[in-house]
């Protein structure tokens, strides 16, 4: 039987040995019943736990920020779902998952089993288990993923790519993807930013934290090319309306690192937003709404 993770050996502790890289997996969770179709006698609805390198756990969002995010694409997300016919796919990962703010979502639409995987641990081991139910957690690096070639036929990311080295994720998703299996990503692009009027505009701060903090605020606009010249048959959408600006685009912000200058100015954004009251204005970052499709 093929296993789902790479060079597993037992139930209780695995050995991983991936380009170079030597770590073991845990089974921690509970509930271990068989689930054949991740190539184990026994996984579902418990999680792993993988010690996947030295990297020091990057900050999470707060939760209630990644569920409002989860929610204003709800719209666009299930559009992009439904064109690939998750219902259909029996294997779905939801790389960089986070708090699982979406992988709910694809339990219930997907066909199949859902692996949710996060480098970090207090994304997976700190959170109420409901938010993964029927889901298998895997605590892993997205850029060295522990699994074996083509493993899934539904890869999803959302404001994940931006945090990571891409052409290597892309290298790892071709890999793991089954001929003809799928990517679904959904990027912003902060460099194209537009606001209006210019007394509630944050866009310079926004590249400036990002890049400090090791992102690529303009990852959007890049994503699809080097899918495309990866192998992948892509596809590109956009938001079809401009939605009423939220003031909780400055909390987003405020979660970056932002020196003592760059916080004195946002609040003078904020309250220049808060004086505007219902005054139209603009406030829209593109969004890179991408379906792939890898080489059959």
């Amino acid at each position: 039987m093929r296993r789902l993770v790479r060079g597993a050996a037992s139930l209780e502790s695995y050995r991983l040995q991936t380009y170079g890289l030597h770590a073991h997996l845990w089974v921690v969770g509970g509930g271990l019943e068989a689930c054949p179709t991740l190539g184990y006698d026994g996984l579902w609805g418990g999680w792993i736990l993988g010690v996947c390198s030295a990297m020091a756990e990057a900050s999470l969002p707060a939760p209630e920020l990644s569920d409002e995010l989860a929610r204003w694409l709800a719209p666009a997300r299930g559009r992009l779902l439904r064109r690939l016919q998750i219902a259909r796919r029996r294997r779905v990962l939801d790389v960089a998952c986070g708090t699982g703010a979406v992988t709910a979502e694809l339990v219930r639409r997907s066909g199949g089993t859902v692996v949710a995987l996060d480098r970090r641990f207090s994304a997976l081991g700190g959170t109420p288990a409901d938010r993964f139910a029927g889901a298998v957690r895997v605590c892993g690096d997205a850029l060295r993923l522990p699994f074996a070639d083509g493993t899934f036929d539904l890869v999803f990311c959302q404001f994940a790519m931006l945090w990571l080295d891409v052409q290597a994720v892309i290298g790892q998703v071709s890999r793991i993807l089954a001929p003809g299996g799928a990517l679904v990503a959904i990027e912003p692009d902060y460099g194209g930013l537009i606001e209006y009027p210019p007394q509630i505009a944050t866009r310079s701060l926004w590249l400036d934290a990002l890049r400090r903090s090791g992102a690529d605020p303009e990852v959007g606009r890049k994503l699809p090319g080097l899918l495309q010249t990866a192998g992948f048959a892509v596809r590109v959408d956009l938001l079809d309306r401009l939605e009423p600006p939220s003031a909780t685009r400055f909390r987003f912000l405020e979660e970056l690192s932002l020196g003592a200058r760059e916080r004195r100015r946002l609040e003078a954004i904020r309250a220049a937003d808060a004086r505007l009251g219902g005054s139209f204005r603009v406030v829209h970052l593109p969004l890179f709404l991408i379906t792939a499709i890898a080489e059959a």
